[in-house]
């Protein structure tokens, strides 16, 4: 038994640390890990800029719901910032995309009025992972 003592602990340190380099997930992910090239320019490029700054949306003259998605306004304008449909979340709550307002608009779950973009076409499933990770990374101005 003496012998074994070694083993079994080596053998109980080593399978704790595979746990350790795992991937980090949450509900908002289903459990898929993280995306480390999810950065913010990307969304700002992928997402905000082609689809929610159009004219009349999230622009410096629409700014529905006091909110401008353009380049240079975007990151401050969502990052810990409350939503003024649902002040008890804010826009986006790093590393929470379950509870970061902006994700759930953009699912349709959990909100107040419509999903974003406004009548369709509607973010698809690639733009959305993208949007969730960059969350999820602790959503870094990167």
């Amino acid at each position: 038994m003496r012998k074994r003592l070694p083993l079994i602990l080596l053998s109980l340190l080593l399978s704790a640390c595979g746990k350790l380099v795992e991937s980090p997930t949450d509900p908002g992910g289903g459990g898929e890990p993280v995306d480390p090239t999810a950065t913010f320019t990307r969304v700002q490029n992928e997402v905000f800029t082609p689809t929610c700054a159009a004219i009349g949306c999230h622009d410096p003259l629409g700014r529905q719901e006091q909110l401008v998605l353009t380049p240079g306004q975007s990151y401050a304008n969502t990052v810990g910032r409350p939503s003024n449909q649902m002040p008890q979340l804010a826009r986006v709550t790093p590393g929470d995309a379950s509870n970061s307002y902006l994700y759930r608009k953009i699912t349709g779950a959990g909100i107040t009025g419509d999903r974003m973009p406004q009548g369709g076409p509607y973010l698809n499933d690639t733009q959305i992972k993208l949007v969730r990770d960059w969350i999820r990374r602790g959503a870094p101005n990167d």
